[in-house]
């Protein structure tokens, strides 16, 4: 059998500054498998793919193609880790469940926590979840339904039900031995969730301090009441701000009554902090959630709204162009030298596009501090407008032995630069007051100023001062 260090990818120390930090699996590694499926080695791939974490056996899965997948899910079958699951594409889940059929799927689905079971539920179509969820029994099923009925992106649909809670008047033994004698506990927690008769959540004690405190101890007095409730319509990006600002590990979440009805813990806020700034900058980009092994159709067909959106905004740019068709013909100097203005620009706009997108995400950017914000980045627009001015004119100027026009594209580039800094923070801020996604739709407006601007700024100036 080969050994562990064979199935990972490790850069040197020197590039990362630890021992042996594992970042992936070693191409070389999925060859062999790849190699040992198509020789039909069954027993050669399960002792290969046996050791490895249940998500490097993901990425092993999503790895593969065709034939070779499907061989290895059905190899895998009998002693599938259902934690494999999260970890998968939708497309490559839905493959499962077709190799698996529904019942094998949801005994899968009943193996994990309620959270990571609600997440896969939530990612299929309605017939695929409709059969799913028949197949469960009826305890699981009640508390799967339960988390899809709250909103997309809630706090109610990233808790987990799995939790530990106990009355304060219990003893710090009473406590401990409950823990101990309790079969189904929580993979993983971080605090006792202390509840008062009605089942709301009045303090916590972390695990730490339970074990250094006396038998004796009432949990009431070693309690923290300073804890964060969360709400379960609370949105998921309210939920991650407050565990990055208070250093959170695990939170209790109520229901409108108050009542505690399920936790949060820090590993469900990494990947909700992971996925939302993944869905930003695919936003960023005019694309939606997207797969490097979805088909290519599936591919094509994700990106053409946002291509024709861009086609409709190259056009606008394309009108301003033709207004001053006589003297582009005239100077065909500006047809060399206008590209430059609209990048300059649409560059510019995007950095201060991005830190806007960036700073309204992490709660940086808000209505008291916006007109602030958005003078620095005028300023800002203002000293490198005039920086390049200077370069472009200067270029210009050497290129075709004309001081004026040197001087027309200076500035243009400036004012070009500055209407791009400006747009760059007041676009996502309008959009976000429009209750419309910043990163969805800043950039194609953006574009749109700083070709329509610049083209118009260059070209007008050159009429004015050339012809």
């Amino acid at each position: 059998m080969i050994v562990a260090e064979t199935r990972v990818r490790s850069l040197p120390r020197e590039e990362t500054g630890l021992p042996e930090e594992i970042f992936g699996l070693d191409p070389d590694f999925v060859a062999e498998v790849d190699q040992a499926l198509e020789a039909g080695q069954d027993e050669i791939v399960r002792e290969l793919v046996a050791p490895l974490h249940y998500a490097d056996t993901a990425d092993l899965i999503e790895s593969l193609h065709g034939e070779h997948r499907s061989r290895l899910i059905d190899l895998l079958r009998p002693d599938f880790n259902p934690e494999i699951l999260p970890e998968l594409p939708d497309d490559i889940r839905d493959e499962i469940i077709e190799r698996f059929g529904y019942a094998d799927f949801a005994a899968l689905i009943e193996e994990l926590d309620s959270d990571d079971a609600v997440y896969i539920l939530d990612r299929l179509d309605d017939s695929e979840q409709a059969h799913v969820l028949a197949r469960l029994p009826i305890e699981t099923r009640t508390i799967v339904e339960q988390g899809l009925n709250y909103p997309e992106y809630s706090a109610g649909r990233l808790m987990q039900r799995e939790l530990m809670a106990v009355p304060d008047y219990w003893t710090v033994g009473e406590a401990i031995d409950y823990l101990r004698s309790n079969a189904v506990l929580p993979e993983d927690f971080y605090v006792l969730i202390i509840v008062d008769p009605r089942h709301r959540p009045v303090g916590v004690v972390r695990l730490n301090r339970l074990l250094r405190a006396k038998r004796p101890v009432r949990l009431r007095d070693i309690m923290s009441t300073e804890m964060d409730v969360l709400k379960v319509d609370m949105d998921q990006e309210d939920v991650a701000f407050l565990f990055r600002r208070k250093d959170l590990l695990e939170a209790p979440v109520t229901d409108v009554s108050g009542r505690l009805v399920g936790r949060i813990t820090i590993d469900d806020i990494v990947d909700v902090i992971d996925e939302e700034a993944e869905d930003d900058m695919l936003r960023l980009a005019g694309l939606s959630e997207t797969s490097i092994y979805a088909a290519v159709w599936d591919t094509a067909r994700s990106r053409v709204t946002w291509l024709l959106v861009n086609m409709g905004t190259a056009t606008l740019a394309a009108a301003v162009i033709s207004l001053f068709e006589a003297t582009l013909d005239q100077l065909v100097a500006l047809a060399v030298l206008m590209p430059i203005v609209a990048s300059m620009g649409g560059n510019a706009g995007m950095q201060a596009l991005t830190s806007a997108v960036r700073a309204l995400a992490m709660k940086e950017l808000t209505s008291s501090n916006a007109r602030r914000v958005a003078g620095k980045e005028v300023m800002v627009g203002v000293f490198n407008g005039s920086l390049f001015a200077v370069l472009a004119g200067v270029i210009a100027w050497l290129f075709f032995s004309d001081v004026q026009l040197g001087m027309v594209i200076g500035a243009a580039m400036l004012i070009n630069l500055v209407v791009a800094a400006l747009f760059g923070i007041t676009i996502p801020l309008v959009l976000e007051r429009l209750k419309i996604d910043p990163a969805a739709a800043s950039s194609v407006f953006l574009t749109t100023v700083t070709d329509v601007v610049g083209f118009f700024a260059f070209l007008g100036l050159a009429t004015i001062f050339l012809l």
